[in-house]
């Protein structure tokens, strides 16, 4: 269990990692929008380059990030019945989540969406549109995303199991550290502080 648990500490920090590098996306994204309809309002310019690199972006934040949401235990949950479990009857409900749910479901996304990435790299799929932009880099976001929900499935597995036997803390408990908005804001905020 040594080793699973130490497995599990580098799979939680490839999707910390990942998470972080997403937030600042979101800001990215933002001044894309901003600037593509302050040129069309002013200039009369737009560019469906613009406009498709906004979805993929969009793509990016929301396909990375299922991993560190469920890292930080932030899915949304229907706590109907786990809610009035103890704590011990909470982590099986999570493992048989996990193991019938949310495993099957992210390794045929997974599966099924590789093909179609593949056939978007070996054909040189472009947007339909004027001045889009290639289309194989959104279709690998699929599976990129799964993989990394994937992974961090088999890490809460891991935890959860870990918990039963009594080797860790809950690891169901709420993450109590600063949000993803205050963790960006402090970030920016600390460039600032460095830019002077």
């Amino acid at each position: 269990m040594t080793f699973l648990l130490s497995v599990s500490r580098g799979i939680d920090a490839l999707n910390e990692r990942v998470g972080k590098a997403v937030i600042w996306l979101v800001l990215v994204m933002t001044i894309i929008s901003a600037g593509n309809a302050v040129m069309r309002y002013t200039i009369n310019y737009s560019s469906n380059g613009l406009l498709e690199i906004q979805w993929y972006l969009f793509a990016v934040i929301f396909l990375f990030s299922a991993g560190y949401t469920l890292l930080r235990n932030e899915h949304v949950r229907i706590d109907v019945v786990a809610g009035k479990l103890s704590p011990r009857g909470q982590a099986w409900i999570d493992i048989i989540g996990t193991l019938l749910f949310l495993m099957p479901m992210a390794i045929l996304i997974m599966y099924l969406s590789w093909p179609i990435f593949m056939n978007a790299w070996d054909s040189g799929e472009m947007s339909s549109n004027p001045g889009g932009l290639i289309r194989w880099p959104a279709r690998l976001m699929i599976p990129v995303g799964f993989l990394l929900l994937v992974l961090q499935g088999f890490s809460e597995l891991i935890k959860r199991f870990a918990f039963l036997k009594g080797l860790i803390a809950n690891p169901m408990e709420k993450h109590k550290g600063p949000s993803a908005e205050e963790e960006l804001a402090a970030a920016i905020q600390a460039r600032k502080e460095e830019a002077k």
